[in-house]
């Protein structure tokens, strides 16, 4: 039986850059800012290479929605390793529940035996995607992965919680979702980039996949975090205890 893992990734803002919001408040200035995979996928693709080079697998297939631009994170993916990809194209705003049925789509498609992706976008931190899509499929769900290890049928996934760490064998298929201290993710070498563009990538539309998009989110508006107060100068710890009791920080 060959065992298939689907990833998906998302194009977002580039993290390091640096977030400005609209005088108006309609939305996060995109303009001109530069874009990359999200941090998350990014680890979800190492660690389906890394399984695959296990042996646990037998093909590592990538996955993302979006305009035409963010085939240039489908080939960041497959000159990390990954055999071939699927690029579903669209200008619609990508919310979690769209993305789920796209992807339930794809599922029904490739027949994968896990769909691993990031535990969150970082440009939205909405981190619903990879439940609803376990939810519309029907299978088990294991999320903030930072350990994942397969059986035959099985994968025991150790992941983060509020309380420390929570270890959960789930049947596959099954959806994970991957948090930051899972892996770290190989640098690319450009004898690998060379070879992704003789991968095949595949280009696919909502028609072709019977999707019909809908909005089912409204922003209102966007504002900035209120600027942070000036700090101030001390003289002794007596003074920092005064001020720190005066601001009921301290009893």
């Amino acid at each position: 039986m060959t065992m298939k893992i689907l990833v998906a990734v998302t194009r977002v803002l580039d993290y390091s850059a640096p977030v400005r919001v609209h005088a108006d408040g309609r939305g996060v200035v995109t303009e001109g800012v530069s874009r990359a995979m999200n941090p998350f996928d990014e680890i979800a693709i190492e660690e389906a290479l890394r399984i695959k080079e296990r042996g646990s697998a037998d093909e590592v297939v990538v996955a993302t929605i979006g305009p035409s631009a963010c085939q240039q994170q489908l080939r960041a993916a497959l000159a990390m390793g990954a055999d071939s990809a699927i690029h579903v194209e669209s200008d619609a705003t990508l919310e979690p529940l769209l993305v789920a049925r796209i992807l339930l789509k794809l599922v029904e498609r490739e027949q994968p035996a896990i769909v691993m992706l990031g535990k969150q976008a970082v440009d939205r931190d909405h981190g619903q995607t990879g439940q609803m899509l376990a939810a519309l499929w029907g299978r088990p769900q294991a999320t903030y992965a930072s350990e994942i290890v397969l059986s035959e049928a099985t994968a025991r996934v150790t992941r983060e919680v509020d309380e420390g760490l929570e270890i959960l064998d789930v049947d596959l298929p099954a959806v994970i979702t991957t948090d930051l201290r899972l892996n770290e993710p190989r640098f690319i070498k450009l004898p690998a980039i060379l070879k992704a563009k003789k991968k095949p990538l595949t280009a696919l539309t909502l028609n072709e996949l019977g999707i019909e998009y809908e909005s089912r989110i409204k922003v209102l508006r966007v504002d900035a975090p209120p600027a942070r107060p000036p700090g101030i100068r001390v003289d002794n710890v007596q003074e920092l205890i005064n001020v720190l009791k005066d601001r009921a920080l301290l009893r």
